[in-house]
């Protein structure tokens, strides 16, 4: 059965107070999902503020126009990647904003719902598009990928040590037929651990296995820098950039991009004078990554491995 789209928002009132809402601003929230950080945005900037909502997961935006239904008139939609931030604000006559959220996360709905095939954790058909129009999914790339693509899959986007010995395997395993099921795979995965594997890393041996899929599937990592690029150009002074990411490969990507952001000069050293006319573009407001507080990790699992970071428009 499917359940009803659901989300717990991460870090929540940490995202509002780095994105310093202001009365009568206009914000975006660049992965909308069930629309719980919108709501949280458009209570702090009043009935005279804007939300534009972006998602590319159908199910997402209609569960966000009800949930954020008593709002309407302050909130607008766009389907689209997060990366299509720019033209979906050119689509509205907007030309900058006062802050951006991007919330990089898996829905709990999309992990829950066994015919959207993300999870290990409940059957069903593989799967793991967060737009159910395109056409790759994770099928095409199990059972049609050369086994040498998979294991750069596994490696580069799963950091998966056994990356080698489940590409084999899924290749053996497909020439008897297609691999159908995200069951299927996550007992291909699970049967590549050695019997001594430490289970006190408290992680099911296919965890990595669908995390690089998934990435691969929906281009999440490529899609993360010219994203936030887009964000911060599109800030007014003072407006804030938030993201919250899961893994530390998201979470790089970040922290290198913000760091760029505040770097004011990139001359060699020993240059005797700027010559390169870089400025600074925006000031990091987290110098270490926030963290959910352990009364979250407790009530939502799912938080324990976020990170968030937050810049300002100078």
């Amino acid at each position: 059965m499917t359940p009803a789209f659901s989300h717990l928002s991460v870090m929540p009132l940490e995202t509002i107070e780095y994105l310093a809402c202001v009365q009568g601003g206009v914000y975006v929230d660049c992965t909308v999902g069930g629309g719980g950080h919108a709501a949280l945005i458009l209570e702090a900037v009043g009935p005279s503020g804007l939300l534009i909502g972006i998602d590319r997961d159908d199910d997402a935006i209609e569960s966000a126009k009800t949930t954020l239904s008593s709002f309407e008139g302050n909130v607008k939609f766009v389907k689209a990647n997060f990366n299509g931030l720019r033209a979906a604000l050119d689509s509205l006559g907007i030309e900058k904003v006062d802050g951006v959220l991007f919330d990089l996360g898996v829905s709990s709905y999309q992990f829950d719902s066994p015919e959207r095939g993300f999870s290990f954790r409940l059957n069903g058909r593989l799967d793991m598009r967060m737009d159910k129009t395109q056409a790759l999914s994770a099928f095409e790339i199990v059972n049609e990928y050369e086994e040498a693509d998979i294991e750069r899959i596994l490696r580069e986007y799963g950091e998966e040590r056994h990356s080698r010995r489940i590409a084999r395997a899924i290749a053996r395993a497909r020439a008897g037929g297609n691999i159908e099921t995200t069951g299927a795979l996550a007992e291909i995965a699970s049967r590549c651990y050695p019997a001594r594997w430490n289970r006190a890393e408290r992680i099911d041996p296919a965890t990595r296995t669908f995390q690089a899929l998934r990435i691969a599937v929906n281009g999440e990592l490529e899609a993360i820098r010219p994203a936030i690029v887009a964000a911060v150009a599109s800030l007014k002074i003072h407006g804030r950039c938030v993201v919250i990411s899961f893994h530390s490969l998201e979470d790089r990507i970040v922290k290198e991009a913000f760091k760029e952001f505040a770097l004011a000069c990139v001359c060699p050293p020993r240059s005797p004078v700027c010559v390169c006319g870089k400025r600074a573009s925006a000031r990091i407001i987290t110098k270490k990554p926030v963290r959910p507080l352990e009364v979250e990790v407790f009530a939502n699992p799912r938080a324990r491995s976020a990170k968030l970071r937050a810049v300002e428009r100078i």
